[in-house]
């Protein structure tokens, strides 16, 4: 099956992409194709839905290592009500559509939900594709994703509390969802499952910025790629178990947690960056098993019912944010871009309809639907794009003279106010980073010849120390242990009753690490000296992984032992 369906994958995926569609399209289609429901190659959905599940944790575990509260904060005043009352409003207008049908009101629910909420990979893409990003709309749009991707996954959390109430079959739904709500009332059971979720959350957030950082830093400075990269699926895969097995709440809160507190640490892009193949590789299976879960006949069987899934999704989303905007008084052209950004739905809508089946709350045709609704809609999100781009222009042109022509401008100079604000302090925080290497290499001109990425290595690997004066640092005889860079200050080596001073810039103790002998010098800080240590099992692996610094640190050994030979010589003639 995975074989198969990589390979389908890849081809549909790469047919999507000729076609100026996501590849998201492409792999729900190579779905269909190993899915019960069409000729041909049938796949194992139980192997697919185990694999789907990993996919699951991987997923929200990149929404969580992405998540930006800066970025939330700069554009809150109109991302947070926005996507809150998208989502009612979108979540009542399903559950009417639904209701029409002769659905219950439960399903009805899980359905409206389910279409509430667009697909962040969606609209990373279509951003991306449209150099949006780092505008104002899509800083906005991004920013009411993180909304609704919260307010999922709280949904995810509550609904087998809720599940009872709303006339759900907890028998299936509460097997592997970690706690029995059948006999409880529903005021009980959400009041624990809050207190649970809370306490879990208390929990990560108070240990995992203490505990979680410190161990990527531990094993980063262990050199190995692949067992930084296990950590970190470690990491991820072992809260979002113990989350579940803990406190009885979903894998997916658990892994959504994980990459929120890995964010904190400095190694976070470098975590995101190991991680991110095998998120992909995941999250396709994730995507193939969705596909496999979709009936075609729907199309042909109910295509009223597609229709109207498809127009509440462009068209009613659409005109819900857009209104929402206006009303928030942000500008035409924003409220435009806004809305076509949500015209689509995708993974969380996934997650919450597989869910929804689970505890009996929606039917096999709305999971059907809310497919088929995802298909269509991600395959005319860029036509829609277009055609509001249109729009934006026309809108431009007429509202430069008319009477919205000053229209939602407090507002916007606001936002660009605070998003400017953010920006400078990211990049701050980039500069940081980037002017301790800077540092680093004026000081030490010979780091120069390792690549960037080895020069951020050895910023981890290194250990600060600071020397008083008169302070012996190296005794003859010791074992070598470290070698010493000299960041400020100055340190006196005595060499055969010969003494060199050595002032920042410098390094020493390097020589009984290449060799393997016993210290040959005395070294003592002459003033107040700050140093940058490099221990011998770290100095041995970097060295290993970079030998022409290793040649430069030989080479530079042979000239200092010339010198002391050249000095010593002199003297006894």
């Amino acid at each position: 099956m995975i074989a198969t369906g990589f390979v389908l994958a890849a081809i549909f995926g790469y047919v999507a992409d000729r076609l100026r569609l996501p590849t998201l399209v492409g792999y729900l289609i190579a779905g269909m194709f190993l899915g019960p429901f069409t000729p041909g190659l049938v796949a194992d959905i139980s192997i697919a839905g185990q694999l789907a599940e990993i996919g699951v944790i991987l997923l929200m575990f990149g929404v969580g290592l992405h998540f930006s509260i800066s970025d939330l904060l700069a554009v809150r005043g109109l991302a947070v009500p926005g996507a809150l009352g998208q989502i009612l409003v979108a979540t009542i207008l399903g559950m009417a559509m639904a209701l029409i049908w002769g659905w219950s009101p439960g399903e009805g629910l899980v359905f409206g939900l389910s279409l509430s909420v667009a697909s962040t990979v969606v609209l990373l893409k279509v951003l991306e594709q449209n150099n949006l990003m780092d505008t104002p709309t899509g800083r906005v749009a991004v920013g009411w994703l993180i909304v609704e991707d919260l307010a999922m996954v709280l949904a995810l959390v509550l609904l087998p509390a809720f599940a009872s109430a709303l006339g759900g079959d907890l028998a299936v739904g509460n097997e592997g969802h970690g706690g029995d709500v059948a006999d409880q009332s529903v005021l009980v059971a959400i009041v624990t499952t809050l207190l649970k979720v809370g306490a879990f959350a208390l929990l990560a957030m108070m240990l995992g910025p203490r505990i979680v950082p410190k161990l990527l830093m531990l094993v980063a400075r262990t050199g190995s790629r692949e067992l930084f990269t296990l950590t970190v699926l470690a990491i991820a895969l072992g809260i979002a178990f113990g989350s579940a097995a803990a406190f009885g709440v979903s894998f997916a809160l658990g892994a959504f947690f994980a990459g929120v507190i890995m964010s904190e640490s400095q190694l976070s892009h470098r975590a995101a960056a190991n991680s991110l193949p095998l998120q992909d590789a995941f999250s396709v299976l994730f995507f193939l098993s969705i596909g496999m879960l979709f009936n075609p006949s729907v199309l042909i069987d109910s295509p009223g019912r597609v229709l109207g899934v498809l127009a509440l999704i462009i068209i009613g989303k659409s005109i819900v944010t857009f209104a929402i905007v206006i009303l928030l008084r942000y500008p035409i052209g924003m409220a435009l871009g806004v809305g076509a950004s949500l015209a689509q739905v995708g993974e969380f809508s996934f997650i919450l309809a597989g869910l929804g089946m689970a505890y009996g709350l929606l039917p096999r045709e709305g999971n059907d639907l809310i497919l088929a609704g995802a298909l269509l809609s991600v395959t005319l999100n860029p036509l829609v794009f277009l055609g509001v781009g249109m729009l934006q222009k026309l809108e431009q042109s007429a509202g430069a003279t008319g009477r919205w022509a000053g229209f939602g401008k407090p507002k916007l100079r606001a936002l660009l106010h605070d998003l400017e604000r953010t920006r400078v302090t990211v990049q701050a925080r980039e500069h940081e980073q980037e002017s301790k290497i800077t540092e680093l290499l004026q000081t030490f001109p010979l780091l120069a010849k390792v690549d960037k990425s080895g020069q951020e290595e050895l910023l981890l690997l290194f250990k600060p120390q600071t020397a008083e004066p008169g302070e012996r640092l190296i005794r003859v005889g010791d074992r070598g242990t470290a070698m010493y860079f000299i960041t400020s200050g100055a340190v006196e080596v005595l060499v055969r009753d010969k003494a060199i001073r050595l002032e920042a810039g410098s390094f020493f103790g390097e020589m009984a690490l290449l060799s393997g002998r016993r210290r040959a010098a005395n070294v003592t800080a002459v003033n107040f000296t700050r140093l940058l240590v490099l221990e011998r099992r770290d100095f041995n692996l970097f060295m290993a992984r970079h030998p022409e610094l290793r040649t430069a640190v030989n080479e530079m050994a042979d000239r200092r032992n010339e010198m002391n030979a050249a000095k010593a010589s002199g003297e006894s003639r």
